[in-house]
């Protein structure tokens, strides 16, 4: 049996699951519910597939103890097959190898520190006094600003950026094209022009953060701007100076945190949605897609806001109401009141 495939028996007791049906069958892969074959695994955790279910042909199905019975084939029950399911199909990762050593067309300062244990790939830059610590990864086309510390067993893909001052922690991974650590958008208006005010801080990132694609975190007027450990951020988010992002927090794509905000942790904001400047929200707030935060929020719970879709016609005529809203509200508690004086 290679080192990629394995029984559902084997499965089960590397994951703490319980297996229903057949245990030696073998799984060298995973695939989705409706497309899987023999040999792969995979998983039902959303009811709005379970009429798949019937129809699989996956080798064994990661699902709850109340849809074994439907299962055709073997089954491993979990208690939150997602999450079973996300630990096992990270055996089946094949990630490419990265040698150690500095690639030749590298460039890196002699005031530079590269762990012997790092890679450095090609084209890379790393500048005076960055660190990069034991097996950390530098991909294609890095840059590493001065002073900038990539954490051991972190990872930059390709063609991210740390322009000065980034600290990143242990198992950092960050995606293509994320720059980190550029200038805060802090300006001051002076009669008739606009006067830059120097960002002065860093960034900081805690352990087992992700950064997606494209994704930027500006660094700190003053103080750093910091994520704290385990937060996972989308692709294409803005994180602008002095945001501070709680621990376990998650943002889907083009979320936007204005400057100097404090966000809890174990929230989750949507993709699309906003958080303006020097808010703060509590611990396990969620905010739901394409919503504006416009007031610190002080409790836990989902928050929303913004119109929902409607038919285009029908969003028109409520559109053309929406200038009247004042109107509206003034003559209804004239009318409240003329009914209470009768």
């Amino acid at each position: 049996m290679s080192a990629n495939n394995y029984t559902v028996s084997q499965l089960a007791e590397r994951f703490g699951l319980r297996v229903h049906g057949d245990g030696s069958r073998v799984i060298d892969s995973v695939g989705t519910l409706a497309g899987a074959g023999p040999s792969q695994l995979t998983f039902l955790s959303n009811s709005k597939y379970a009429s798949q279910l019937a129809g699989t042909r996956a080798g064994v199905v990661v699902l709850r103890e109340a849809d074994a019975a439907q299962c055709p084939g073997s089954a491993l029950i979990a208690r939150d097959p997602y999450v079973a399911y996300a630990k096992i199909a990270a055996l089946f990762e094949r990630l490419p190898a990265s040698p150690t050593g500095i690639h030749p067309s590298a460039v890196v300062s002699p005031q530079a520190r590269v762990s012997a244990s790092a890679s450095v790939g090609p084209c890379c830059v790393v500048e005076a006094d960055a660190v990069i610590e034991d097996g950390a990864v530098l991909g294609p086309h890095c840059i590493v600003g001065e002073g900038c510390v990539v954490g051991a067993q972190a990872r930059l893909v390709a063609r991210v950026t740390l322009v000065t001052r980034v600290t990143l922690g242990k198992r950092v991974l960050v995606h293509p094209g994320a720059v980190i650590g550029s200038d805060g958008f802090g300006l001051a208006f002076d009669t008739d022009h606009w006067i830059k005010l120097p960002q002065l801080g860093g960034v900081r990132i805690g352990d087992d953060c992700e950064i997606g694609a494209n994704t930027t975190i500006d660094r700190g007027a003053l103080d750093d701007t910091v994520l704290e450990e385990d937060v996972r951020l989308d692709n294409q988010i803005q994180i602008a100076h002095n945001v501070h992002v709680g621990a376990h927090t998650a943002m889907a794509g083009c979320a936007a945190v204005a400057g100097s905000a404090k966000i809890g942790r174990y929230c989750m904001i949507g993709g699309n949605a906003g958080v303006l400047g020097h808010l703060e929200l509590a611990d396990r707030v969620t905010i739901t897609a394409k919503s504006l935060v416009t007031h610190s929020i002080r409790e836990p719970g989902e928050y929303s806001s913004g119109t929902p879709l409607q038919d285009n016609r029908q969003w028109r005529k409520n559109a053309a109401r929406f200038k009247h809203l004042d109107d509206y509200a003034r003559r209804l508690s004239a009318l409240e009141k003329d009914s209470n004086n009768e």
